[in-house]
């Protein structure tokens, strides 16, 4: 695995060409089962399978904090907002353009996504000078319960069960996100699931992460492809 933190300068300098995809997660409430770090240990293992598929890939040191807002009210949240992560991610992705000619922001934490477009939109506009240059997002995209619940627990337990608590895992609340979402954004979560929980983490499970976690890289690597075949736009996706 092409991990760049635990490289010398000189060993990254071979790899100008490959693409850094970066993880993007949260520090985050996910329930009173998983960990604060669910969202970028999902991100980190989306970016660790894709190098295990590509060779051209180099995986950066993940970003674990985020825009976490509407968690605000649970212990151990931590959360830079919006503008300050569009702003940490600008500069990382001019940064980056100093070594590597594509790169790619892999978001673990939806949370994130507003910060994630105007960042990666303002990276492709000006990099319209280099046609070579990408400058791609990635947000997963699955059907299920929205947070900490069947999905996000099944892939915790598929990358690892050790931070699973899975004794403490219990329903929240199982309204579908539609119904709940103008409360969510008034409000934040707290008020509308005193767990933190949306959806239902009982019955997760191991074979079923493997199968969301295969079904996400399938996804990424349809991102990626164009990349290393040279037919990407560089417009995100």
């Amino acid at each position: 695995m092409a991990e760049l933190a635990s490289l010398s300068w000189p060993d990254a300098e071979r790899l100008r060409s490959t693409i850094l995809v970066v993880p993007l997660g949260s520090t985050e409430q996910h329930g009173p089962h998983l960990p604060l770090s669910t969202d970028t240990d999902i991100a980190v293992e989306l970016c660790r399978r894709l190098d295990g598929e590509r060779d051209a890939i180099t995986v950066a040191p993940p970003l674990a904090y985020g825009a976490s807002g509407e968690h605000a009210d649970f212990p151990g949240t931590l959360s830079i907002g919006t503008e300050a992560l569009a702003t940490v991610l600008i500069e990382l992705g001019r940064s980056a353009s100093n070594s590597f000619d594509h790169l790619v922001f892999v978001c673990g934490h939806g949370g994130n996504a507003a910060a994630v477009q105007r960042a990666t939109a303002m990276l492709v506009s000006e990099s319209r000078n280099s046609k070579a240059r990408r400058v791609v997002a990635f947000f997963p995209r699955v059907d299920g319960d929205a947070h900490a619940g069947f999905v996000e627990t099944s892939m915790l337990l598929a990358i690892d069960p050790a931070h699973v608590s899975t004794e403490r895992a219990e329903a929240g609340n199982t309204a579908p996100l539609g119904v709940i979402a103008g409360d969510l954004r008034q409000l934040g979560v707290r008020p509308v699931s005193p767990t933190g929980v949306l959806g239902d983490p009982t019955g997760a499970n191991a074979e079923a992460g493997e199968q969301i976690l295969d079904s996400l890289l399938e996804q990424l690597l349809d991102v990626i492809d164009p990349i290393l075949s040279g037919t990407g736009t560089g417009t995100g996706a």
